[in-house]
């Protein structure tokens, strides 16, 4: 099965009503343990690369890892995304790579930050003109396109916005509208990296409420995702990490979620924090090892316990096999008869 555009898969989504996990990734370990828990569930799957994570690996590595793990799992639709792309040029970066679809990050201005390194929200005019030229360029090649309107809390990668602005219901008409978007990331309150919230948040459901209402053809995503299980955080401080007490977003908050219409759900500190708990945990029970293998091997096996539960309530599992993918000459066809996405 070749890689799969984003828009089909998150369409598919949308239809029956379940939602789709999209893992940030930045090594092979990663891609190697989602994509078991894609084989074992039978789940589509989307694996995201941020900005950060590209230039981690050089960019050229992380584009063969995911493209190995299509070749190797031939049975599973499986898109390669761009996370919080800043602007055209590394969108056009990811499309030469590749990549299926690309996320456009219009909300806040990556170019402008202050002395804490946040960056300014963006103004609606400016957003829908960034996002529109990413729109015109990946659609001329049949790459979907995600675009952001609202900004969330936390931290992740250079992703620090200078406040937080939830998703105005009737703006999100207009930008759809004006821009083209496949699918646009809410602002319900929320929030990037670890540290999220010290209580049970109270997130702005009726928001998606709204927003599905009047943009019924756009996929919505949901960022900042994680659940962070106090049990991975336990794992990390017990064997001499110093996180704080903190709080993600409860399963059932994103269950409830995906019933009001979000198809897709970004995914990557639960992944970070199995990971690094899993090798303190290793090297903490096994101080004589110092080859690699067996600690990254170690959490390889992490990684996969939980993306396999988050696929498993996400209501992914058994969907991997409903369509036959289509291709990016397919997508181009399709965008270039001008259909609403």
């Amino acid at each position: 099965m070749p890689l799969t555009p984003m828009k089909q898969i998150l369409d598919e989504a949308k239809t029956i009503g379940y939602g789709v996990g999209a893992y940030n990734v930045n090594n092979m370990e990663q891609i190697q343990a989602i994509l078991q828990a894609a084989r074992e569930t039978q789940s589509p799957v989307i694996l995201q690369a941020s900005k950060g994570a590209l230039e981690y690996t050089s960019m050229v590595y992380i584009k063969h890892l995911m493209l190995a793990a299509v070749e190797e799992n031939p049975e599973i639709p499986l898109a390669m995304h761009l996370d919080h792309g800043p602007n055209l040029g590394v969108c056009k970066q990811a499309i030469a790579l590749g990549f299926t679809s690309v996320m456009i990050d219009g909300s806040i201005d990556y170019d402008v930050s202050d002395k804490k390194g946040k960056h300014p929200a963006r103004t609606l005019e400016e957003n829908i003109r960034v996002t529109k030229e990413v729109v015109d360029y990946a659609h001329s090649m049949g790459v979907s396109v995600e675009g952001e309107l609202g900004t969330l809390g936390g931290i992740e990668d250079e992703t620090v916005a200078s406040e937080v602005l939830l998703t105005d219901p009737d703006e999100a008409v207009e930008f759809v509208e004006r821009t083209g978007v496949d699918a646009l990331a809410l602002a319900i309150g929320t929030s990037h990296g670890a540290y999220k919230f010290k209580h049970e948040p109270t997130l702005a459901m009726d928001l998606i409420d709204e927003v599905r209402a009047n943009v019924p053809n756009t996929a919505l995503v949901m960022h900042g995702s994680s659940s962070v299980p106090s049990e991975l955080v336990d794992v990390i401080n017990q064997y001499g990490g110093k996180l704080d007490k903190t709080m993600g977003v409860p399963i059932p908050a994103i269950q409830e979620a995906v019933k009001r219409g979000i198809t897709k759900i970004n995914v990557d500190t639960d992944g970070r924090l199995a990971c690094t708990g899993s090798i303190r945990k290793y090297l903490g029970e096994h101080p004589d090892v110092f080859d690699q293998r067996k600690y990254l091997g170690a959490s390889r096996v992490a990684i996969y316990e939980v993306i396999k539960s988050k696929m498993i309530d996400f209501h992914t599992e058994g969907h991997a096999g409903d369509y036959k993918p289509l291709t990016l000459d397919d997508m181009k066809e399709f965008y270039a008869q001008g259909v609403a996405s």
